[in-house]
């Protein structure tokens, strides 16, 4: 029965970029590697050169998609999202129900926290006094959880 066969790498091997702290030990490590190994580092020069060759080549072919890459239009950052409870009467949460069932009716799919977020947009658009009026005629509810009935 024979072993199990090994065959040559179709990649080159993947190193990490230089940091200033593997910059400085580096050196010593090359040293050790070039007195060990000789035949491999004379097998690598090959692939090295070929390396830098193609990295040449990409520099050159950088420009030119720097430019590309200005036309771009950068998305903006989704903004955070941030996780809250409040206290609301039963009335009042029915309600954001009713408003659900009157969305589905007209074929829009929506969220609680969406209609809730609807509802700040319209009262952001509204004028002083009916935004007044609206914080009038809410009632004001005993913050907490609700005990137990």
């Amino acid at each position: 029965m024979p072993g199990p066969a090994t065959k040559a790498p179709s990649k080159k091997a993947f190193h990490f970029p230089k940091t200033a702290e593997t910059a400085a030990a580096e050196p010593a490590v090359s040293k050790r590697k070039a007195t060990a190994k000789p035949a491999v580092e004379a097998s690598k020069e090959p692939q090295v050169k070929a390396a830098q060759a193609s990295a040449k080549s990409k520099a050159k072919a950088a420009p030119v998609k720097s430019a590309g890459a200005e036309e771009k239009v950068k998305r903006p950052k989704k903004e955070k999202v941030v996780r809250d409870s409040f206290t609301m009467p039963k009335s009042d949460y029915e309600k954001i129900g009713l408003l659900k069932q009157k969305c589905l009716a007209n074929g829009v799919h929506v969220k609680k926290g969406e209609l809730l977020r609807a509802g700040l947009l319209i009262l952001e658009r509204a004028n002083i006094e009916q935004l007044t009026a609206a914080v009038a005629a809410v009632e004001t509810v005993k913050t907490g959880r609700p005990g137990k009935s």
